[in-house]
């Protein structure tokens, strides 16, 4: 017989959103002692500082104590712990380039999967203090007041956000021949260096779409998760639904997904 285990998915949110502020001061006070000396490189243009480790591992120690059987997928390797039934997906410092080059859009990202599924997420943005949150069969949310999708219907009134590859140019072309198109018939472009917080400006409308790909689960399952709960729709380039997993997002306001899909299928040819 399954065991049958009650979760106050609210209560794990707002401790989660706590949480978040709190490592959020840590990581706001340490950018003014950042310099090159601080600086690794993972890859190519891909970076990480001390603090995005030691705001990894603040973040598991506090996580743990709210779920004690969790596992961990984070951005740092910090806990190589998995979790039976849950586990979070973490990136402690999103928009590390910016941070490192002072640039004031930089957050963390936390979402909580139980088995397959999302069932809460937390983006918190730490220079202007806002924090996107919505966790299972609720509405979402910034800083305590509700938040939706926009109703803008066609891409010709719209602007989109996105993110350059920055290691895997295989697709490059034809992600230049997307943006290209919607230089030409959107409201404009925008590229803000930080996954995360583009899909929470989705789930509040102040974009009507997001799109990139190379991107990893810890970029994108707590603002996609948010963004569904607001009233967008994500999918990966061919319509599916392995945006998580499968390094590529759409994420829309209902009335334009179509059309903004249908453009992504013509230039990556799906």
């Amino acid at each position: 017989m399954q065991k049958f285990i009650f979760m106050d998915y609210k209560d794990i949110c707002l401790k989660v959103t706590d949480i978040c502020k709190t490592v959020g001061v840590f990581i706001y006070n340490e950018n003014k002692k950042i310099s090159e000396k601080n600086i690794e490189i993972k890859g190519k243009h891909d970076f990480v500082t001390y603090v995005d480790k030691a705001s990894e591992r603040k973040l598991v120690d506090a996580l743990s104590e709210i779920l004690p059987e969790s596992g961990f997928i984070a951005e740092e390797n910090t806990s190589d712990k998995i979790g039976e039934e849950f586990n979070w997906i973490i990136d402690p410092l999103d928009g590390t380039t910016n941070f490192i080059h002072s640039v004031p859009l930089y957050a963390i990202s936390i979402a909580l999967k139980q088995k397959d599924e999302i069932v809460l997420g937390v983006v918190y943005e730490i220079n202007l203090k806002e924090c996107f949150y919505a966790w299972k069969d609720s509405e979402a949310f910034l800083n305590g007041q509700p938040i939706h999708i926009s109703d803008n219907k066609s891409i010709n009134d719209s602007l989109i956000a996105t993110g350059f590859p920055y290691y895997d140019y295989s697709r490059l072309d034809s992600y230049m021949e997307i943006f290209t198109y919607l230089l030409q018939n959107s409201r404009g472009v925008r590229r803000l260096g930080s996954a995360a917080v583009d899909l929470a400006y989705v789930a509040c409308g102040r974009f009507e779409a997001f799109y990139e790909y190379g991107l990893r689960p810890w970029d994108v399952a707590a603002g996609a998760f948010i963004a569904q709960q607001a009233g967008g729709l994500n999918f990966d380039f061919d319509g599916g639904t392995n945006y998580i997993f499968g390094k590529e997002i759409i994420s829309s306001n209902p009335f334009i997904a179509q059309e903004f899909l249908s453009l992504c299928k013509s230039k990556f040819k799906v």
